[in-house]
Protein backbone atom coordinates (compact mmCIF):
# COMPACT_ATOMS: atom_id res chain seq x y z
CA UNK A 1 0.00 0.00 0.00
CA UNK A 2 1.41 3.35 -1.00
CA UNK A 3 1.15 6.19 1.46
CA UNK A 4 0.24 9.57 0.02
CA UNK A 5 2.01 12.77 0.72
CA UNK A 6 0.36 15.49 2.74
CA UNK A 7 -0.64 17.49 -0.34
CA UNK A 8 -2.20 14.42 -2.00
CA UNK A 9 -4.26 13.73 1.10
CA UNK A 10 -5.36 17.37 1.38
CA UNK A 11 -6.40 17.35 -2.29
CA UNK A 12 -8.81 14.47 -1.60
CA UNK A 13 -10.68 16.46 1.08
CA UNK A 14 -13.80 18.46 0.23
CA UNK A 15 -13.90 22.26 0.23
CA UNK A 16 -14.69 23.24 3.80
CA UNK A 17 -12.87 20.25 5.29
CA UNK A 18 -9.77 21.15 3.30
CA UNK A 19 -10.03 24.76 4.46
CA UNK A 20 -10.27 23.64 8.09
CA UNK A 21 -7.32 21.24 7.81
CA UNK A 22 -5.14 23.78 6.00
CA UNK A 23 -5.80 26.58 8.49
CA UNK A 24 -5.78 24.78 11.83
CA UNK A 25 -2.78 24.42 14.13
CA UNK A 26 -2.59 20.62 13.81
CA UNK A 27 -4.63 17.76 12.39
CA UNK A 28 -6.19 16.57 15.64
CA UNK A 29 -7.60 20.05 16.30
CA UNK A 30 -8.89 20.15 12.72
CA UNK A 31 -10.64 16.80 13.23
CA UNK A 32 -12.42 18.14 16.30
CA UNK A 33 -13.39 21.31 14.43
CA UNK A 34 -14.90 19.22 11.61
CA UNK A 35 -16.74 17.04 14.12
CA UNK A 36 -18.23 19.92 16.09
CA UNK A 37 -19.13 21.77 12.89
CA UNK A 38 -21.05 18.71 11.70
CA UNK A 39 -22.67 18.28 15.13
CA UNK A 40 -23.78 21.92 15.40
CA UNK A 41 -25.17 21.94 11.85
CA UNK A 42 -27.01 18.64 12.46
CA UNK A 43 -28.49 20.03 15.68
CA UNK A 44 -29.69 23.14 13.83
CA UNK A 45 -31.21 21.03 11.04
CA UNK A 46 -32.91 18.82 13.62
CA UNK A 47 -34.29 21.81 15.50
CA UNK A 48 -35.52 23.59 12.35
CA UNK A 49 -36.92 20.60 10.53
CA UNK A 50 -37.85 17.81 12.89
CA UNK A 51 -38.40 19.10 16.44
CA UNK A 52 -42.10 19.86 16.14
CA UNK A 53 -43.28 19.56 19.74
CA UNK A 54 -41.78 20.19 23.15
CA UNK A 55 -40.15 17.16 24.70
CA UNK A 56 -39.13 16.44 28.25
CA UNK A 57 -35.57 17.20 29.28
CA UNK A 58 -34.50 13.55 29.48
CA UNK A 59 -35.94 12.90 26.01
CA UNK A 60 -33.96 15.83 24.60
CA UNK A 61 -30.82 14.53 26.27
CA UNK A 62 -31.28 11.10 24.67
CA UNK A 63 -31.93 12.66 21.25
CA UNK A 64 -28.82 14.83 21.41
CA UNK A 65 -26.67 11.92 22.65
CA UNK A 66 -27.84 9.86 19.66
CA UNK A 67 -27.22 12.85 17.39
CA UNK A 68 -23.73 13.21 18.88
CA UNK A 69 -22.93 9.53 18.23
CA UNK A 70 -24.32 9.71 14.70
CA UNK A 71 -22.19 12.75 13.95
CA UNK A 72 -19.07 10.69 14.63
CA UNK A 73 -19.86 8.69 11.49
CA UNK A 74 -20.94 11.79 9.57
CA UNK A 75 -17.68 13.55 10.39
CA UNK A 76 -15.76 10.73 8.71
CA UNK A 77 -17.99 11.15 5.67
CA UNK A 78 -17.36 14.91 5.79
CA UNK A 79 -13.72 14.34 4.89
CA UNK A 80 -14.40 12.87 1.47
CA UNK A 81 -18.01 13.91 0.77
CA UNK A 82 -19.50 17.42 0.83
CA UNK A 83 -21.33 16.74 4.11
CA UNK A 84 -20.74 20.15 5.72
CA UNK A 85 -21.77 21.94 2.56
CA UNK A 86 -24.98 19.88 2.36
CA UNK A 87 -25.79 20.62 5.99
CA UNK A 88 -25.29 24.33 5.37
CA UNK A 89 -27.68 24.22 2.42
CA UNK A 90 -30.24 22.24 4.47
CA UNK A 91 -29.94 24.78 7.29
CA UNK A 92 -30.49 27.67 4.88
CA UNK A 93 -33.53 26.05 3.24
CA UNK A 94 -35.13 25.09 6.55
CA UNK A 95 -34.39 28.53 8.00
CA UNK A 96 -36.03 30.25 5.03
CA UNK A 97 -38.99 27.87 5.31
CA UNK A 98 -39.44 28.63 9.01
CA UNK A 99 -39.22 32.39 8.38
CA UNK A 100 -41.88 32.22 5.66
CA UNK A 101 -44.06 30.04 7.88
CA UNK A 102 -43.75 32.56 10.70
CA UNK A 103 -44.62 35.48 8.39
CA UNK A 104 -47.69 33.71 7.05
CA UNK A 105 -48.83 32.87 10.57
CA UNK A 106 -48.66 36.54 11.59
Amino acid sequence: MREGTESEVLNELTGISRFIFENSSNYSVAGYIVFFTVFILCAIVYKLGFAQKKLKLWQNIIIYICLFLGCVVLSFFALSLPMIEGLIVATLFLGIYKLRLLREKN
